[in-house]
């Protein structure tokens, strides 16, 4: 016997959108059970089941809404039942008399509530899918706006090489782009349970046809098709196979790594000022700092991607313990994990969309930070111009050596700024270069094929990712409540 499983609305984000929201509602779950049980009601008389009427498939079909009062009927039953899905037959039933009779016919509880999952998880990636490819391509025009903007680059943390600020987020981009892959991927795999009975042996559909296997396998193809699915798994116990579950929420989790990175970047260089994320004009960052613009949405998109990335071990365990054809243990849990997964992540694609769209960069800051890095950057430049004017190498090394410490002691212990090209213009050894320094600290020089690179990866990898699915692209705004 199953256990008393009301279907609750889940803990949601309050970003999720309606479309989202919907998916996971009450009413679509019943209504997709009804809109099942019509399907297979269908399937089952075009093959030859004359207990069912006419009169009774036009019945289920008037009423493959649930209404408001039946909702109160269901609740009612549900509580001397102690069974969710024979409360909603027998309220099925009172709406649809012809076809009282006929309703669920051969099947098992899972044949609604798993082959309705399946459902959900097709068409929760069908949301999440396009706004990924939305967040892709607005964060691929950012970086070929900022694809020339020298900036430095943090290995450790610490200023490094130069980069631009537009080839730094093809890093981001290139990982969702594996996201996108990852999603597609994972919607694509999705089949349908079918008509399976309660292990899964087909046993009742096998007695309803008299034997016949070729009918069976073709009910099983036939209410599949009508469902919209054209795959069915061949093999099944009661329950479609949890690690389903596992494959479509992994990528999720997946996705929330990517955006968790991308925010907390974003946060890191909110701190130097370089970067910004949307601010609102009459936004306040504390209640207490006035002056405070803390990097709220970014904070929010983490927050809710560890709790998405924590789901991922739930979905682990419970396919580990279902016991053979089927076990229990799962049921409840799953009716939040897979609606909270999704739900979590149309939120923080939301956010992550609405940062991307309105992020804004502050050149000069950007500039300032790159000018107190770049003369020791530029000592290895320095060098090789200096042997071209007849230097020894080693002793030019030495010379640079001993100036940048003095400067690295005035930035460190002194607080002030880095002044090693000062010190190279006042010592007569570095005369022959003096007046080459300039052209030798043009930031421009030092960010490598950054801009090339940025170009050709928007222009071929990200054009050649989205172009099969640029009808979903859209400038729309994205607005949020703060």
């Amino acid at each position: 016997m199953e256990e008393y499983n009301t279907y609750t609305t889940p803990l949601t984000s309050r970003y999720a959108s309606r479309e989202m929201s919907h998916l996971f509602s009450r009413e679509k779950r019943i209504n997709t059970w009804r809109q099942l049980w019509l399907n297979l009601a269908t399937a089952e008389q075009k093959l030859g089941l004359n207990q069912i009427t006419d009169e009774a498939i036009q019945q289920l079909m008037e009423h493959v809404q649930i209404t408001a009062p039946e909702f109160e009927t269901a609740a009612k039953e549900e509580k001397r039942q102690r069974h969710d899905v024979m409360a909603h037959i027998y309220t099925y039933g009172l709406a649809a008399p012809a076809a009282a009779g006929i309703i669920h016919l051969g099947a098992t509880s899972c044949f609604v509530t798993d082959n309705a999952d399946l459902i959900f998880l097709r068409d929760g990636m069908d949301i999440l899918i396009p706004k990924l490819v939305n967040v892709i391509h607005r964060l691929s025009q950012w970086s070929m706006r900022y694809k020339d903007v020298p900036t430095l680059g943090f290995t450790h943390y610490q200023p490094a090489q130069l980069t631009t600020v537009g080839k730094r987020a093809t890093l981001w981009i290139q990982e969702l782009l594996w996201d996108l892959r990852n999603f597609v991927r994972a919607r694509n795999d999705i089949g349908f349970r079918g008509v399976k009975g309660t292990t899964g042996t087909q046993a009742s559909f096998l007695a309803l046809f008299d034997g016949d296997h070729d009918k069976v396998e073709e009910l099983d193809e036939l209410v599949a098709k009508l469902s919209g699915f054209d795959t069915v798994y061949p093999v099944t116990g009661q329950t479609y196979d949890r690690k389903i579950d596992i494959d479509v929420l992994q990528p999720l989790a997946s996705f929330a790594t990517t955006a968790h990175k991308i925010a907390t970047d974003i946060r890191l260089l909110a701190n130097l000022k370089e970067v910004e994320e949307p601010f609102e004009a009459g936004q306040i960052g504390s209640s207490a700092m006035a002056y405070k613009r803390n990097p709220m949405r970014c904070e929010r998109i983490c927050s809710q991607a560890r709790y998405i990335m924590n789901l991922i071990p739930n979905a682990l365990n419970t396919f580990s313990v279902q016991w053979f054809e089927r076990t229990l243990d799962d049921s409840s849990n799953r009716r939040s994990l897979i609606p909270e997964a999704f739900l979590f992540t149309d939120s923080v694609m939301k956010i992550l969309l609405n940062v991307i769209s309105g992020m804004v960069i502050y050149p000069k800051v950007i500039e300032k930070h790159v000018k107190a890095e770049l003369p020791f950057m530029a000592t290895e430049n320095i060098i090789m111009a200096m042997t071209k004017h007849g230097a020894s190498r080693h002793e030019c090394h030495e010379q640079i050596r001993v100036l940048s410490h003095q400067a690295g002691r005035v930035v460190k212990e002194e607080g002030g700024d880095n002044d090693l090209i000062e010190r190279i213009k006042k010592t007569a050894y570095f005369e022959p270069i003096h007046n080459e320094l300039d052209s030798l600290l043009d930031a421009s020089t030092f960010v490598g094929r950054a801009p090339e690179q940025t170009e050709s990866f928007v222009n071929k990898h990200v054009a050649k990712a989205l172009g099969p699915l640029k009808h979903m692209i859209t400038e729309e705004r994205v607005d949020l409540a703060v």
